[in-house]
């Protein structure tokens, strides 16, 4: 028998880290031998893993790229809410190690990527795009990474930078919620996907965490673990 995956779990104390921890006791496939956190070192603990997930800060993507770099550890991101910069580390990094990258992690959300696209090319011009999120009260990226991911679909599909409307709401406890607006003459499609559970995300980062060791350096994303 194949000995577990050993993980590293960068930002174990979240939300995502937790729901992470209580799936990986259940998975005996899966082995999380190391836990960091805010101010933790990240250096010590990539050494005993064979992949680090990160559900942590963007500010800490920088020690985190450049542990793996050292040890040339491939890693899972499912931290959004990076800037310009931070991207650029990851990609950078992506040319040295495998990466997945990826705003969301649920097959049902990947799967609403690839409707999305496909809608966008059939409805053409005469239809206005929109998004609309709903996300718990305490995140603290708006729009969402999941929102901004569709948005940067919309426009490929088109072929246009134009600005594509999001609105961002705020509320009590919601998990997630990402609806596509297309809006043509006497015509409306929507397409929505709803988690109620964030077991969602934590069983395709462990899926992705597994995918990806012993793949070739490259930005690896969500889409390409499920072969969509």
């Amino acid at each position: 028998m194949k000995r577990p995956v050993r993980v590293l779990l960068v930002g174990a104390a979240g939300r995502m880290g937790k729901t992470i921890v209580d799936l990986a006791k259940n998975d005996p496939k899966i082995d999380i031998v190391a836990q960091c956190d805010l101010g933790d070192p990240i250096d010590p603990a990539i050494k005993k893993s064979d992949v680090a997930i990160d559900f942590s800060h963007p500010d800490a993507i920088e020690e985190i790229c450049s542990a793996a770099l050292q040890h040339r550890q491939p890693l899972v991101i499912g931290t959004t809410g990076h800037s310009a910069e931070q991207r650029s580390v990851i990609e950078k990094a992506a040319k040295a190690v495998p990466i997945v990258f990826a705003s969301n992690f649920s097959v049902g959300v990947n799967a609403l990527f690839a409707l999305t696209h496909r809608a966008a090319e059939v409805l053409g011009r005469e239809f206005h795009r929109e998004i609309v999120e709903t996300h718990h009260r305490t995140k603290k990226d708006a729009p969402s990474g999941t929102a901004k991911t569709l948005s940067e679909i919309l426009s490929k599909a088109r072929r246009i930078d134009d600005q594509i409307p999001i609105q961002s709401i705020r509320e009590g406890d919601v998990v997630g919620e990402h609806t596509v607006i297309f809006a043509g003459p006497g015509e409306r499609l929507e397409l929505s996907h709803k988690a109620s559970s964030r077991e969602i995300f934590g069983r395709g980062a462990l899926r992705a965490a597994q995918w990806v060791i012993g793949k070739p350096p490259k930005l690896y994303s969500m889409q390409d673990v499920l072969g969509l």
